[in-house]
């Protein structure tokens, strides 16, 4: 589903801070996966979700969505391919706008529509029904402005808008960091609820060592732009994260 070979990136190439974030890094994700990613500050974890999403292009190599060469493909024109959800609740959405015409954009932002198109009747019904599975009662908040939510409702809708179009790839950038231990929870919960209903090949960036063996079905870790260390099956149930903390020196 997710392929990727022989991936280079350099900053500033040639200059005295040039900096190798990876060289000829492979990566294939198989559809419905979920893979967690860790590894140390400078690793390259957001880099690579920067690069499969467009907002960069490597030096080198390829990238693959469900046999699709997304490699130099701009970003908008990859994103019926990719949904993808940031560390900061603010990012995602449009405060200024409610639910309902957050929900519309991100529904119509590969279509040629206004925004008017997408709150109509049938979208509306669809929307109520979506956000029930979040069990947050936004369902029945749809004309509220997205800014006034709290953190974790916010991100909450962010999710649901990454995933409404049911995208082959879905990237999360620690999309949980900023929230309270409660609203962390409940959004690893429907996080992991959501990718498994949708079979969404996955990626989850965070430091939190007991969430990336807990959640999803195989943990890799970046290091110096190489996977140092890629777990699943039976090596990932055996270990256990005061292992891993010690081995890897996060």
């Amino acid at each position: 589903m997710l392929r990727i070979k022989n991936l280079s990136k350099i900053f500033h190439k040639d200059q005295p801070d040039e900096k190798i974030i990876f060289k000829s890094l492979n990566l294939h994700i198989q559809k419905g996966e979920f893979v967690t990613v860790i590894g140390g500050n400078g690793a390259g974890k957001s880099t690579l979700m920067n690069l499969i999403s467009g907002s960069m292009f490597p030096d080198e190599g390829e990238i693959y969505i469900d046999n699709t060469d997304v490699t130099f493909m701009p970003e908008h024109k990859r994103a019926k391919f990719i949904g993808r959800v940031f560390q900061d609740p603010l990012k995602g959405t449009a405060p200024n706008l409610t639910i309902e015409e957050n929900l519309s954009l991100a529904m119509l932002r590969n279509a040629r529509r206004d925004l008017a198109f997408g709150i109509n009747k049938e979208n509306l019904a669809f929307f109520k029904d979506e956000l029930s599975k979040l069990n947050l009662g936004l369902e029945n908040r749809l004309t509220t402005k997205v800014g006034l939510l709290s953190g974790g409702q916010r991100q909450a809708v962010t999710l649901l808008m990454a995933t409404l179009i049911k995208p082959k790839v879905l990237l999360l950038d620690e999309h949980t960091a900023a929230l309270d231990p409660k609203s962390r929870d409940k959004i690893l919960e429907l996080t992991d609820k959501i990718t498994k209903d949708e079979e969404m090949s996955t990626l989850m960036i965070t430091h939190n060592i007991e969430n990336a063996l807990s959640f999803g079905s195989r943990t890799i870790m970046l290091k110096h732009g190489e996977i140092a260390l890629d777990l699943k099956d039976n090596d990932r149930a055996q270990m256990d994260q005061h292992k891993l903390q010690d081995n890897f020196n996060f």
